[in-house]
């Protein structure tokens, strides 16, 4: 049956060059006013950025708080809270210089101690920040703008742990003695970004307007945001046709649509801003129970997935096949220790050597939308084709991050970001010490490998390419043998506007971000 799809999706794959060719053409100076109206899909489950690290959180709320730096498309730092940073000769204190004219949307000053906050608060409740900030041994404030942070020894990718949403900036007036969790700030966040939170109606829409206050001379250029949400996916395709929405983020409409609304009159497209995320997906595995506890079965679900089927068909040639853990974007992937093919005699082969009796697996889909439930719909047939009995799990975006966070699945879909190195984004996926329940970025699957564990440690201290990439060549190499996860593509999210959006991509985390930067040609 499956087959059968790749009927008709010829002339997409033939239109995908042309159609994400396109960027919004310059015109002149930036102008200011006027309102942008952009989809967000899905809503969001919240919008602190230190509590909720979904997608379209960060998307929306990359907006309202800032880190202390940016990144190009090249991942190289750029000014953010901070506008100047250096590296002490012994590789392990960095010094911080903040802007000086930067206010909270609530008119009180950002300052050194709001660093030093924000990064306790982080190590508490934001799992990928308490991984990165690991080797921070201390946090210092020598004056109000200037911030030292002093680490346990050397951490070579320390520079690239400042983005907005891996570690936003919190104000400590609002936060400091309360309970975090249940802070009624949660809901009307406040940051020192050049957008304010203003409304939220739930179903319908999240509005943000200009900071008057901005500490960037001259920006924003916008006077609002509407953030609109739209459930259904052909009335989000609709909604950009009729003029209701501009803007498209990556993901915002089922991949199916993507060629022909890039090809309309007027719209522009891009697959640029995604660089500093490196987003894959996989199927979580959870290692602690069940057949998947098997190392045997695991391979074997593996092997049962078509995943150029689900390029071709369900993505629409949107995306690459995944080989292992590390995306090929990320530095030191080894393309080497591919090992999965399609193969489902293999699998079978491999149910059998598991002593898999038919128990029932619960598959958890990503609540995403059209083509997230089409892939889990795939993904069952492949693993029943092999012999695995699958059941479908449905529920909302809470509702998975509430499951997956509390190891509540068999096997799960998720996508997460891997951040241009594998001590800041892949790592965290596979040591021990974020097995943790609370979060579904972690170590979700429950794997613990102590030579992992090491080689993980290890790579993130080592000096230079010729230090680091033989210790990550080798745990790609028992990651892809012991398959704790199933790795299925790295993705492509084309961000599609009216061209006369300008300057939305302009880093390498874009629409996340790009909102201080844009402007629309009226």
């Amino acid at each position: 049956m499956l087959k059968t799809l790749m009927a008709g999706t010829v002339l997409s794959l033939a239109l995908a060059g042309a159609a994400f060719a396109q960027a919004t053409p310059t015109s002149g100076a930036p102008k200011p006013g006027g309102t942008a109206n952009a989809v967000i899909q899905p809503e969001p489950p919240g919008l602190m950025l230190a509590m909720v690290q979904n997608g379209p959180t960060q998307m929306v709320a990359g907006n309202i708080y800032e880190g202390l730096l940016r990144y190009d498309s090249a991942l190289k730092p750029l000014p953010g809270l901070a506008e100047s940073w250096s590296m002490g000769d012994d590789g392990k204190t960095y010094t911080f210089k903040l802007v000086k004219n930067a206010t909270w949307h609530d008119g009180k000053p950002f300052t050194a101690d709001d660093v030093i906050f924000s990064v306790e608060l982080l190590r508490q409740t934001h799992a990928r920040a308490r991984g990165n900030l690991a080797r921070v041994a201390s946090v210092t404030a020598p004056d109000p703008y200037t911030v030292v942070f002093t680490l346990s020894e050397p951490f070579g990718p320390f520079l690239g742990i400042f983005e907005v949403g891996s570690l936003p900036m919190i104000p400590k007036h609002i936060y400091a003695g309360t309970d975090y969790k249940t802070n009624p700030a949660n809901n009307t966040p406040i940051g020192t970004g050049p957008y304010m939170f203003k409304e939220w109606k739930k179903g319908s829409y999240i509005r943000l307007v200009k900071n008057p206050n901005y500490h960037v001379a001259g920006k924003p250029y916008l006077d609002e945001i509407y953030w609109h949400v739209i459930p259904d996916a052909a009335a989000r395709a609709v909604a950009f046709e009729t003029g209701k929405v501009d803007i498209l983020p990556g993901g915002s409409v089922e991949n199916f649509d993507v060629q022909r609304l890039s090809a309309l009159k007027g719209a522009c497209s891009t697959t640029k801003g995604w660089e500093f995320f490196s987003p894959m997906s996989w199927l979580w595995l959870n290692n602690r129970k069940g057949p998947m506890a098997n190392k045997a079965f695991r391979q074997a679900v593996s092997y049962a997935l078509d995943r150029d089927f689900a390029r071709d068909v369900v993505w629409n040639g949107l995306g690459k096949p995944a080989t292992g853990p590390f995306a090929s974007t990320v530095r030191y992937h080894d393309a080497k220790a591919a090992k999965y093919a399609y193969d489902p005699a293999k699998a079978k082969a491999l149910l059998k050597e598991s002593g898999y009796k038919g128990e029932t697996v619960r598959l958890l889909p990503l609540p995403y939308g059209e083509t997230w439930q089409r892939w889990a719909e795939a993904v069952k047939q492949n693993l029943e084709d092999a012999g695995i009995k699958v059941e479908l799990v449905a529920t909302d975006v809470a509702g998975w991050n509430q499951k997956t966070s509390d190891w509540d699945y068999d096997i799960a879909f998720t996508y997460l970001y891997q951040y241009g190195d594998p001590a800041l984004g892949v790592g965290r996926n596979y040591v021990t010490s974020q097995i943790a329940k609370g979060s579904p970025f972690n170590n979700v699957e429950g794997y613990s490998n102590p030579s992992v564990d090491e080689a993980f440690a290890k790579g993130a201290v080592a000096v230079g390419d010729d230090q680091r990439r033989p210790i990550y060549d080798a745990v790609q190499k028992t990651l892809v043998e012991d398959a704790p996860n199933a790795w299925l593509l790295e993705l492509q999210f084309p961000t599609i506007t009216r061209c006369k959006v300008h300057d939305l991509v302009t880093t390498g985390i874009g629409v996340n971000d790009g909102f201080r930067d844009a402007w629309i040609d009226r």
